[in-house]
């Protein structure tokens, strides 16, 4: 048996246990969130410190 012929047709699980989340739900297991606080805070301020110092010798 190959090419997963053993579980092909079987019919898809439904859990007994845990029940099926709503499509906002699944929606925000997606959605974008920030891994590290505050570091775009920090790469704002990086810029403004070399736009500073650029024009101060430009």
């Amino acid at each position: 048996m190959d090419n997963y012929e053993d579980i092909i047709n079987l019919p898809h699980h439904i859990s007994k246990t845990h029940p099926r989340l709503s499509i906002e739900q699944r929606a925000a297991q997606f959605a974008p969130f920030a891994a590290l606080t505050g570091y775009e805070d920090e790469i704002n301020l990086a810029d403004i410190e070399n736009m500073e110092k650029y024009d101060n010798i430009v």
